[in-house]
């Protein structure tokens, strides 16, 4: 023992791995999305790209400051990191420096010569405590696994991301589409309150009939209803966005957009296989069946036999002023071995779990590209059929709107009753709201569409 121990312990041995090689899984969809048609720009953009409304960014950006779901996925990565560390330590031999002394004093009644004795003892050492020799690549095995839970941690945090992101914009949204059926509502009362007001003249005049009267007044009940079911809406969207983005809502925010004034990109969907590498979720559980394989090599590990190295070396003598002279080296080697006889079956037990493990693991891999595959098809669906609902709802609103013209024009001149002009309204309203509420749906499909594709990040 010319040199610390510590020092050639590394050079020693060299371990091997028993973990099993990883075959590659074949992805269970197609490579082509069905329906895969327009999209401008790549599904890979910044959302400070994908979002055109500045008001909706600043949320967003605010958010991503302050949500604390969002900061409990940042430490859970951090924590995941910590354990990361305390697992590749054990790969390293722990060295320590211990000093001690003692003195001792024997009474003459216990001393064999019949006088009192005194002894002094003192030493330093540098030393290596309990180091596993990793023959067979059980610690590696487990700093493997430890490895790629933290790399799955970290996936599920950039998840949370993506998914606040969406969170954030589609509580927008609706309160886009409150403000929009607001003012729709505001616009309908404003008007059935002027139609109420020349009614209830003519009404005194004597040129129509209660019944026309009660009418209109039910037409301005019901917008007056309508107006404060939007006002607690928006009011219950502008809380959710205040909830998401973890504060209060900001007073000098930029002016928002319309549902109709391009608030987001349109995306192109590429292939399938780009999901492997955006989607953070499928990334998460790529690392955990990695985890979970790396448990099988130290599952397997632990059928061999296991060896420990405790040793030290320093000084010691009985005179403190004496301990660093020359004839005081000490050294203590203590190397340990264990081996597995008989254990009621537990090792084999516990390698049989961590294979079965490894198999749940390559279904849930297999389930996430799935189920991956059928939001961004979902997506694309929704995406033709918004956009073609859409076209047929503004033809049907300008419809809506001439039949009413045509209506009310017809009733001031006596030729039709107000039934007819009440019918009208409510059918243009109608289809104005449904519009407002398909345009809120494709924007929705859009988010979801981006979140869907990996989000960009």
């Amino acid at each position: 023992m010319r040199k610390p121990l510590f020092i050639v312990l590394p050079a020693l041995i060299a371990s091997c791995s028993m973990e099993p090689a990883l075959e590659t899984i074949n992805s269970p969809v197609s490579e082509n999305f069905p329906g895969n048609e327009g999209g401008g720009v790549s599904a890979d953009i910044a959302w400070q790209k994908f979002f055109t409304d500045p008001r909706l960014k600043r949320l967003v950006s605010i958010g991503l400051e302050n949500n604390r779901d969002l900061r409990l996925a940042i430490l859970n990565v951090d924590q995941a990191r910590a354990q990361y560390g305390i697992s590749r330590s054990q790969l390293f031999p722990t060295v320590g420096v211990s000093a001690s002394g003692s003195r001792n004093r024997t009474p003459s009644a216990n001393s064999p010569s019949g006088t009192a004795i005194d002894t002094k003892a003192y030493d330093v050492s540098v030393g290596v405590t309990a180091y596993e020799l990793d023959l067979f690549g059980r610690v590696r095995s487990l700093n493997n696994a430890a490895l790629q839970e933290y790399f799955a941690s970290d996936a599920a945090r950039v998840g949370a991301q993506i998914a606040l992101v969406s969170e954030i914009a589609n509580a927008y949204f609706t309160e886009r589409s409150a403000v929009e059926q607001m003012e729709l509502s505001k616009r309908t009362l404003d008007a059935v309150s002027e139609t109420y007001n020349l009614t209830k003249m003519r009404f005194d005049a004597g040129d129509v009939s209660e019944l026309d009267l009660r009418s209109v007044d039910v037409q301005v009940q019901t917008a007056k209803a309508n107006l404060a079911a939007f006002q607690q809406r928006r009011s219950e969207a502008i809380n959710a966005i205040a909830f998401l983005i973890g504060t209060g809502i900001p007073t000098n925010l930029p002016g928002g957009r319309g549902l109709e004034g391009g608030l987001v990109s349109e995306v192109r969907a590429g292939v399938s296989s780009q999901l492997l590498i955006r989607r953070p979720d499928i990334r998460q559980a790529e690392h955990q069946l990695r985890a979970a394989n790396a448990n099988i090599g130290a599952a397997r590990a632990a059928f061999f036999p296991r060896v420990t190295l405790t040793g030290s070396r320093g000084t010691a003598s009985e005179s403190l002023g004496d301990l660093f002279q020359g004839g005081s080296s000490a050294w203590t080697f203590a190397p340990q071995i264990s081996v597995p006889i008989f254990d009621g079956g537990f090792n084999k037990s516990n390698l049989e779990v961590a294979e079965v493990r490894k198999q749940i693991e390559v279904a849930r891999y297999e389930r996430t590209i799935q189920n991956a595959f059928r939001e961004v098809a979902d997506g694309l669906a929704g995406r033709t059929g918004l956009n073609g609902q859409i076209e047929a709802f503004e033809g049907l609103v300008s419809a809506q709107q001439k039949r009413f013209d045509l209506a009310d024009a017809r009733y001031k001149q006596g030729v039709d009753s107000y039934f007819e002009v009440l019918d009208a309204q409510q059918d243009l309203f109608d289809a104005q709201r449904s519009l407002i509420q398909l345009r809120l749906a494709r924007v929705v499909n859009a988010v979801g569409l981006y979140k869907a594709l990996g989000g960009g990040w």
